[in-house]
Formats: C-alpha cells, sequence, structure tokens
C-alpha cells in the first residue's frame, strides 16, 4: 500500500486522510472508487462543499473511532457522534474538546463557527433539533452549542449554533451553552 493519496481502498475498507471508515462509498463517486484495492488519485474529484449529499452518504460512523466518531463527507470534518449533555461556560467548553478522548483518539478541539453551521439543515423546523434527516448523531440538543469563533465586535463574546431554530448569534463567554467537539483541519481566519 503507497501512502501518497489522500484516499486509500485496502482489502474492501475505505481508508479516508489516515481514517478507516467502515462504510462504502456509494452515488456518484468516480469509477475508480470502485476498485477493491490500490491507491485513488483525488485530484480530480472536486470538494463535497458543493454538494448536498443525502445523510446516508454524507455522514459515516467511523469503525477506527470505535463507532463513536462521524465523518463528515460534506466537509471532511469528524464528529463526536453523541457531543456532551451538560452546558458549559466558553472556556470550559474549550476546555472539554482540548481534554476530550473520543474512540481512544485525542486531538479534539471546539469547531467554528462554519463548522457548526454545515451541521444546521435550515428545511428543519422548530423545535430541532436541526439537524439533516437521517444523521446518525445522538444526543444532540434543540439548543445553543458553543464555537470558537469570538465575536469581532465584541471580544468578550463566542459565536454558537442554535439547534432549535437553526440560526447562529453569539453571546457572552461566560454564559452557558453546550459542547460538540470536532476534529480535522481549521481555518485560523475563523477562530
Amino acid at each position: 500500500m503507497m501512502r501518497q493519496g489522500f484516499l486509500t481502498v485496502t482489502m474492501g475498507a475505505l481508508v479516508l486522510g489516515g481514517l478507516l471508515t467502515a462504510g462504502c462509498v456509494s452515488g456518484s463517486a468516480p469509477a475508480a472508487l470502485a476498485q477493491s484495492a490500490g491507491e485513488i488519485d483525488l485530484s480530480g474529484i472536486p470538494p463535497n462543499w458543493d454538494k448536498a449529499l443525502p445523510a446516508a452518504q454524507r455522514f459515516v460512523v467511523l469503525a477506527s473511532f470505535n463507532n463513536d466518531a462521524i465523518r463528515d463527507n460534506n466537509t471532511g470534518l469528524v464528529w463526536e457522534k453523541s457531543p456532551q449533555t451538560a452546558p458549559a461556560t466558553w472556556n470550559g467548553a474549550r476546555f472539554t474538546c482540548i481534554n476530550k478522548n473520543v474512540g481512544g483518539q485525542k486531538g479534539w478541539r471546539l469547531p467554528s463557527i462554519p463548522d457548526l453551521a454545515s451541521l444546521i439543515d435550515p428545511s428543519v423546523a422548530d423545535p430541532g433539533p436541526t439537524l439533516p434527516s437521517g444523521h446518525p448523531f445522538h444526543n444532540v440538543q434543540s439548543a445553543g452549542y458553543w464555537s470558537a469563533t469570538t465575536s469581532a465586535e465584541d471580544p468578550s463574546n463566542a459565536w454558537f449554533a442554535y439547534f432549535g431554530m437553526g440560526f447562529v448569534e453569539h453571546d457572552s463567554k461566560t454564559s452557558s451553552g453546550h459542547v460538540w467537539c470536532v476534529r480535522g483541519g481549521m481555518n485560523a481566519a475563523a477562530y
């Protein structure tokens, strides 16, 4: 098995960026994805930000995380399958994610506001949670979840995504909000 590519299919298992997934790829994927073994060149595959993937293709439960994490094929981010239900202040939320161990893996962070907003399905009505139909997440509350993004207008505030009505807003960092940790690339400008 070569290590140069981002996506590898080995002995029937799909490896995305080093993460072993339990699912299989279906839909309009390139013919190369149907290979049973070998390296696949992703240079000709466009990013998925421009696609509305159905939940069954968008979200993959990751066996390599003991099925406790979900890869979003739309953004490439890995989310906790079941975020904690106890609210925390903004500093407490950051601390929680930095020390998080999900599926035996460390390296979690508080998501940026674009990360969180990418999970909102605006077609889901109040009282939510405003997640895509058929999503595999558990314990997501119809409440506000902290992001790591500080408000530019008032640095004592941070942005959150409210999954009860599907909007983003900011609040004082000393207020209580829910925590949903993520792994993956981050856009430093979004913080």
